[in-house]
């Protein structure tokens, strides 16, 4: 029975007259009550509606939403929840969560005096919360306010009945009340078996980014045996005196036994750590303020084994790791200058070999022309052995003389082919013709042309400047007229009228 004695206490009754359990209140006032909240909360209150006490201020395994418990004051603990005994069974269990007492930025799950699991270290606000049937159900608060640590849990509006509970068996629990009157666990810790407390070993790490959960060695490590459960060595042991750098693990859960030094912005974090030889590792995060705390940043420092180390694709934390020096990392600095070098001269050794091979090519390639031309008008018993005063030109330079023979350039055509105007090197204006590919009578006529041009050579006649053979293109190039030549002005009335007899 439960009863509020005249004197204030809340006392609870047996059937032999006991008294299990009381509240000592000290008292002395008239008309207490106790009322039972919708909130879950029980609350002893003075007429006046003052809380005298309240339930949620003495949890035993159980967090209602909305509840806020202070697990230390002053620095001092004060409080934990407390594990029943066994599932049908109330009394004091073998587990409890609260403070660490050695630091007040952690919470860890105890089995009696030894710690079962140790949530990630905290900041002044450090928010979690879960998701369930798509709507956002529940959210953890750990915090600190000017009256100490507290513990918050809360659900959204329009969620069903849920609660936090630590469980006989050391898990905690969130619950939600189903359709079907009963309550479902919807997240739990631990959720492997490698988030126990030091399950992984020293230098290792739970991995829970992938479909399961794993040990596995910090970067700079290797196993240090058969069992990974065992932990994990360094594969370049640290010296002091000798150099060394820092790597950075994103999204981990920091590990246990850190030294937390006040007042350091991210900078002197590092260098706090980089100046003490015995430091293994170092995390900073700079705190939100909320007027509650003098220290508003958070620099932890590791010295020795690193334990109880995690990883978690929704963790915000960075570990900054502190690894020795390799004989490779020594000379990063001259890799850096002797690689691009190396490419820088490479890559101009294969540019000088392609535009050597490409030259050496057009030159063959000339070469061959020339040879050809030079054996097809040697054949010539008309010409024989006599010197030929002309030129023989590439089909580049004529195309581009003649704008890769563009309509515009054309001066002149005929069953033979067309004529074009270009200008050769020198700047020199040259009528230069092209026989036509489909003219049967073009590469004899080309032929003839050649013999006949260079046995007539004279001042008073047009000269044969150049000639070309290329695949089937065969080219002539003549001295350009740029008054016409004498046809036009025989056979053409309007010209004919400028050559008078007294001219």
């Amino acid at each position: 029975m439960l009863a509020i004695t005249n004197s204030s206490d809340l006392v609870l009754s047996d059937s032999q007259g006991g008294s299990p359990w009381a509240v000592k209140n000290n008292i002395s006032s008239m008309g207490v009550v106790a009322v039972l909240l919708d909130t879950g909360n029980f609350v002893l209150q003075s007429p006046n509606g003052t809380s005298i006490w309240q339930s949620f201020d003495h949890p035993t395994d159980t967090i209602l939403p909305g509840t806020r418990i202070y697990l230390s004051q002053k620095a001092r603990v004060v409080r934990r929840l407390i594990a029943w005994k066994g599932p049908t069974d109330p009394s004091t269990g073998d587990f409890s969560l609260g403070l660490d007492p050695n630091s007040n930025l952690q919470l860890v799950i105890w089995h009696r005096t030894m710690p079962y699991l140790r949530l990630n270290i905290l900041d002044d606000a450090s928010v979690g919360g879960g998701i369930y049937k798509n709507t956002i159900f529940y959210e953890a608060i750990a915090g600190t306010s000017r009256d100490g640590f507290y513990y918050e849990f809360s659900v959204s509006d329009g969620s069903p009945y849920a609660r936090l509970m630590l469980d006989h068996m050391g898990a905690l629990r969130t619950l939600s009340w189903n359709n079907h009157s009963s309550w479902t666990t919807v997240f739990e810790h631990p959720a492997s078996s490698c988030d126990l407390y030091g399950s992984c070993g020293p230098f290792s790490y739970c991995d829970n980014t992938g479909a399961a959960a794993t040990c596995r060695c910090l970067d700079g490590f290797e196993s240090a045996g058969l069992n990974i459960s065992r932990g994990c060595r360094r594969t370049k042991q640290l010296e002091c005196g000798k150099q060394s750098h820092f790597v950075t693990l994103p999204k981990m859960k920091l590990p246990d036994k850190f030294l937390h030094v006040l007042n350091r912005s991210f900078h002197e974090c590092t260098t706090e750590c980089s100046n003490n030889c015995s430091c293994t590792a170092y995390a900073c995060t700079n705190l939100s303020s909320n007027g509650a705390m003098a220290d508003q940043s958070r620099c932890l420092l590791w010295t020795g084994e690193l334990v109880d180390t995690g990883k978690y694709s929704n963790y915000d934390d960075n570990l900054h790791l502190r690894l020795a020096n390799s004989p490779v990392r020594k000379n990063i600095k001259l890799v850096k200058i002797v690689l691009p070098t190396m490419a820088c001269v490479l890559i101009l050794a294969c540019l000088l070999v392609g535009i050597f091979k490409y030259r050496a090519s057009k030159r063959k390639k000339r070469n061959i022309n020339n040879g050809s031309m030079l054996g097809y008008l040697s054949s010539s018993n008309e010409i024989g052995g006599e010197h030929l005063d002309f030129s023989f030109v590439s089909f580049e330079d004529i195309a581009t003389a003649t704008d890769n023979f563009s309509e515009s350039k054309q001066i002149g055509s005929g069953g033979f082919g067309k004529v074009y105007k270009g200008i050769l090197q020198g700047d020199n204006d040259v009528a230069i013709k092209r026989l036509s590919k489909g003219s049967g009578q073009g590469i004899e006529e080309f032929r003839n042309e050649i013999i006949l041009i260079a046995k007539l050579q004279h001042k008073n006649l047009v000269r044969l400047l150049g000639c070309c053979i290329f695949g089937d293109e065969r080219l002539l190039i003549y001295e350009y007229l740029p008054n016409k030549s004498l046809d036009a002005f025989l056979f053409d009335n309007m010209c004919l009228i400028g050559l008078h007899a007294s001219k």
